[in-house]
């Protein structure tokens, strides 16, 4: 097979999957709180690059994952994407009303409701990684404390709180890349560290190699965005374009421009796959994914 229609099928495969752990991990809609729940199945089914549960899949690649574990991981870290996304729409934060190509939760629902899915999101990721799955205790432990971190202040929240101080002023190349380590870099990260804890047989080294494969994916998957930011239109992108722009945000594009920009990324990605080079053939798709990355239109 094409390696092209290779990917494009374990990404079909991949992405499906994920779809079907998060309908079956999450509250019916029929459910009480009712308006709650369907709110929290609207922002979470049916979208979204799932770039995060495809990170897991393809760490747990690199080992033998217990497959409960790795469904509990799929799940916890989208869920705790998608709870971000949640808040960052909302009008305190980016106020935007468009997200993976449908209304955000406070334009469909209410404030009020957004803020709570968010919470109940949040929360659920940690009561999924809690359960026994076959895990020992001390890994699903190791599991929680690396998404609770990723998520917190030093880490995604932290991440948005900077780039909330810093519209409307300069960044150096430096400040820029520590806010974006933390934003978006965090969970990125976190998706592939909890893509390998799944797997009992992997040890200390391994996971210092896929966490440096992480961060420089982190990395580039940021840069992208701020190019597509300039790049692509509303439609393509299933969120408003040119907001960063709008709001006087700090952006690679704005810093380095356009074409420095998207080499920056390349070149990233190229340091990324070069941390995967102990683990052969299994790094397979992390690879495809880093390439995905760097490639994409949306």
């Amino acid at each position: 097979m094409n390696p092209a229609n290779d990917f494009a099928a374990w990404l079909h495969k991949a992405q499906a999957q994920t779809e079907l752990v998060l309908e079956r991990l999450l509250p019916a809609a029929d459910t009480e709180p009712q308006r709650l729940h369907h709110a929290m199945r609207y922002v979470s089914l049916g979208g979204g690059k799932r770039l995060r549960p495809l990170l897991v899949l393809a760490a747990a690649e690199t080992g033998r994952p217990h497959g409960d574990a790795l469904e509990a991981a799929m799940a916890a870290v989208e869920l705790i994407h998608v709870y971000s996304l949640v808040h960052d729409d909302l009008p305190a934060m980016d106020n935007d009303s468009l997200r993976r190509g449908k209304p955000t939760c406070h334009i469909q629902y209410d404030e009020a409701t957004a803020l709570l899915t968010g919470d109940a999101l949040q929360t659920l990721a940690f009561e999924l990684l809690s359960r026994p799955n076959g895990l020992p205790a001390q890994r699903r432990l190791q599991q929680i404390q690396t998404l609770a971190q990723a998520s917190g202040s030093l880490g995604m929240a932290g991440g948005q709180a900077i780039d909330l101080q810093h519209v409307g002023q300069n960044m150096d190349q430096a400040q820029l890349e520590t806010m974006h380590r933390l934003k978006t870099g965090a969970l990125i990260r976190a998706a592939v560290a909890l893509g390998a804890l799944c797997c009992p047989d992997t040890d200390a080294a391994a996971l210092a190699a896929l966490d440096t494969y992480a961060a420089k994916l982190g990395l580039a998957f940021q840069v992208i965005d701020d190019v597509l930011d300039c790049e692509a239109d509303t439609a393509t992108l299933g969120k408003t374009a040119g907001k960063d722009a709008e709001a006087d945000k700090p952006t690679y594009v704005k810093l380095m421009g356009l074409a420095a920009a998207r080499h920056y990324a390349e070149q990233l990605t190229a340091e990324a796959c070069a941390a995967l080079q102990p683990f052969g053939h299994t790094a397979h798709r992390l690879h495809q994914l880093a390439d995905f990355v760097t490639a994409r239109r949306y």
